[in-house]
């Protein structure tokens, strides 16, 4: 539906969102509230194995059970029978292999989503089952199964800057892991595909992005892209989790072979097999300097887990490897990643995307390197940080703003929440809450910190760009602002952000923004810290196309007719790494500081986190409400990164596919954030804004595993940290 906004503020001012009093009241339609009379509920048959042949499917009894409209398996696809956002690897339905436990195989239409459950099990699929290769650096070993017939390497590459054999008057070195995380949306995957008379279908789906879906979806189908419309339906979070397809091809399938709607909607377990993971990761780093803190050479090999097709994990290993030596001034360097496949679940895009494996490495060595050399951390990190000018790894200089020294400046000015007797508090103040473990016997208070970057945008030559249509007119009401572009609204703020720009380029108070389709160009992903520079941008550039026309016919008091334009947004190119990793692969950065400041139980190894202090770089703030939201919103992503949030993988099954088991921060859980906005305009930006989703999420995990180690003065090499590792011998 259309959002109708008045009386809104422009650019700079904190501003009520636009879907927040539907979604508070209970009236948003998300995804999963779809409804169409005549509909048909679709369910999935999934593998129960991480890697076996198929050998056959009986579909009969599925057919002849009650209610019964559709049973697909992969030679129902119409068209290509491979999918995925760059490399199409994976089936629609499983052909004639599984590569991971959880992987579709066959598809179900019924007249009630419980006939459409029931019919699943009267599928009968005879499995050979294989070895699995569920350890990723098994599967670099040469005698390892491969996943796929070209072998277990996604993507590899080297960075070698300077001279790698430069020496240093001290090293320290470190081996580090991070564990696989779920992106946790509280609106599961959902969507409605209705045939259409034409022969071709409309999707209303809950997704990032909508035109890739749509070339994804459209050669699958056999169907030209016109005959594929989506429709952006209500977004209940993302984080990444909805950038690649889930059932999007087989809702449309169903309908068109049923000829009826047909609404597919998953429920919390089956979400952790249908979409992708935070990639885990093993990294080792050895970090030389001069006696006086100087970096000299960083040395890195970096290795992620992508489970069992592509997704994008060449975009996450090039971002990590690119960000492996820190947001630091280091004139020698050798980084090697390699991105490997498994039989483990399919891992994409999560907010961080490879930055987050990579910070809390180098943080954690930065720390060491401090130790060894008898340095303050933070002035450790202040001697050697970036600044606009300098020059990184991969030989591209940092052209823009690069406040690193502000933000650390403007941590180390924030004050230290006050010392609290542990034996007189309230057990909820204390580690372990509601389970009054304890009653404050043995607590240690540890203080941490870290600093990390993120590329903003899509890197590597990718040709980035968003298109907006704006039309002004004049009623009864006076004048009027409608926008249309198919940028996804996954809960960040986007769509209040655009009539804010939309008020300070046009003037006028009302302004309606239209539901995002396949009828106007492509947005881009609601990903990457990217939608308020490009689609912000695109707004921007319309409006003032419009305004232009408006001032040359005597202004909107003479407006007689409409007036509307559409326009593009392009970001500057950027460029391919060549064989030795050097090129021009992002077009900017953001940046951000976290402080973590923890209470630990030292008998039972539980953790209360007691302040998260996060400055970070935000170009300008367009507003300024969100952006605290969204730093506070990627903190305690970070937080669960840190203490508590992991897919429990045992011989490539997921052993917790809930939120009973896959626990994610709550309130209780959640510390005060002290939020630090750096202001310093981004130039090139519409507004000098930067986008602002993701370095509160680089950051805050290695500052809380810092706080940890200052705390208990244990290693912790690995996140998430577990009462063990605090408490073990």
């Amino acid at each position: 539906m259309s959002i109708e906004i008045r009386r809104q503020g422009g650019v700079g001012q904190s501003v009520r969102r636009v879907d927040g009093l539907p979604k508070v009241k209970g009236e948003f339609e998300y995804a999963s509230d779809l409804r169409r009379d005549g509909m048909l509920w679709g369910a999935t048959l999934r593998s129960p194995h991480p890697h076996a042949r198929i050998v056959s499917i009986d579909a009969s009894a599925a057919l002849e059970a009650p209610g019964v409209r559709a049973v697909l398996t992969h030679a129902d696809v119409p068209g290509k029978k491979t999918f995925g956002l760059d490399v199409q690897d994976q089936p629609v339905l499983a052909i004639d292999v599984v590569r991971y436990a959880g992987e579709a195989v066959a598809i179900v239409a019924a007249d009630d989503p419980e006939l459409a459950r029931a019919a699943l099990k009267k599928i009968t699929v005879n499995y050979k089952v294989l070895t699995p290769v569920t350890d990723m650096e098994r599967a670099l070993e040469p005698a390892a199964p491969p996943v796929h017939p070209q072998g277990n390497v996604v993507r590899a590459l080297t960075i070698v800057h300077g001279d790698p054999k430069a020496p240093a008057d001290v090293w320290v070195e470190g081996m580090y892991e991070t564990g696989m995380q779920d992106q946790a949306p509280l609106g599961p995957e959902a969507g409605l595909a209705v045939p259409a008379a034409d022969g071709g279908v409309d999707l209303f789906i809950a997704t990032q992005w909508l035109h890739a879906d749509l070339e994804q979806l459209a050669p699958c189908l056999d169907l030209p892209p016109e005959k594929v419309r989506l429709h952006l339906s209500g977004v209940g979070g993302a984080f990444g989790a909805r950038e690649d397809v889930s059932m999007q091809i087989h809702a449309c399938m169903l309908a068109l072979r049923t000829k009826r709607p047909v609404k597919m909607s998953y429920g919390r377990q089956e979400s952790f097999y249908g979409h992708v993971h935070r990639h885990p990761s093993r990294v080792w780093m050895r970090h030389g300097a001069a006696r006086d803190g100087t970096l000299v050479n960083v040395q890195a090999r970096l290795l992620v887990d992508g489970g069992a097709y592509t997704s994008t994990s060449p975009a996450v290993i090039g971002n990590a490897t690119t960000f492996a030596a820190g947001p630091y001034e280091v004139p020698n360097a050798r980084l090697e990643g390699t991105a490997v496949f498994t039989n483990n679940p399919p891992c994409g895009a999560m907010r961080g995307f490879g930055a987050v494996q990579a910070c809390f490495a180098y943080e954690a060595q930065m720390d060491k390197l401090a130790a060894a050399l008898g340095l303050d951390p933070i002035e450790l990190r202040l001697k050697n940080a970036l600044r606009s000018g300098s020059v990184l790894p991969t030989g591209q200089p940092i052209a823009g703003v690069a406040p690193v020294r502000e933000c650390l400046q403007r941590l180390q000015q924030l004050p230290l929440p006050p010392e609290e007797p542990a034996l007189d508090r309230d057990p909820m103040l204390l580690p372990g809450g509601a389970g009054n473990v304890s009653h404050g016997e043995g607590l240690k208070r540890g203080v941490g910190i870290a600093v990390g970057y993120k590329n903003l945008g899509y890197s590597e030559g990718f040709d980035d760009s968003s298109e907006a249509w704006v039309r002004v007119s004049v009623d009864r009401e006076g004048p009027l602002a409608e926008v249309k572009t198919a940028a996804v609204e996954v809960g960040q703020g986007l769509d209040t952000i655009v009539t804010q720009i939309v008020r300070t380029e046009l003037g006028i108070d009302r302004v309606i923004i239209r539901p995002p389709d396949t009828a106007i160009g492509s947005a881009g992903s609601s990903s990457a810290s990217r939608q308020t520079m490009m689609t912000g941008g695109a707004v921007q550039l319309a409006c003032q196309a419009v305004r232009a026309e408006i001032d040359r016919s005597g202004g909107l008091q003479d407006l007689r007719r409409p007036v509307e334009a559409t326009r593009v947004f392009h970001h500057r190119p950027t460029g391919k790494l060549d064989a030795s990793g050097q090129g021009d692969p992002h077009v900017t950065f953001a940046f951000g500081a976290a402080r973590a400041v923890v209470e630990v139980d030292q008998e039972l190894g539980l953790v209360r986190v007691l302040q998260l202090a996060v400055a970070q770089d935000v170009g300008r703030a367009l507003n300024p409400q969100s952006v605290l939201g969204q730093i506070e919103g990627g903190s305690a992503q970070g937080l669960g990164l840190a203490l508590m949030e992991e897919v429990a993988l045992v011989d490539g099954q997921v052993k917790n596919a809930s939120f009973t088991d896959y626990l994610i921060p709550t309130i209780l859980d959640m510390p005060p954030v002290v939020s630090e906005v750096v202001e310093e305009p981004e130039p090139g930006l519409p507004y000098g804004a930067k986008g602002v989703g993701e370095p509160s999420t680089v950051v805050v995990p290695a500052a809380v595993v810092a706080a940890l180690r200052h705390a208990t003065g244990r290693e912790l090499r690995r996140a998430p940290v577990k009462p063990d590792d605090l408490v073990g011998l």
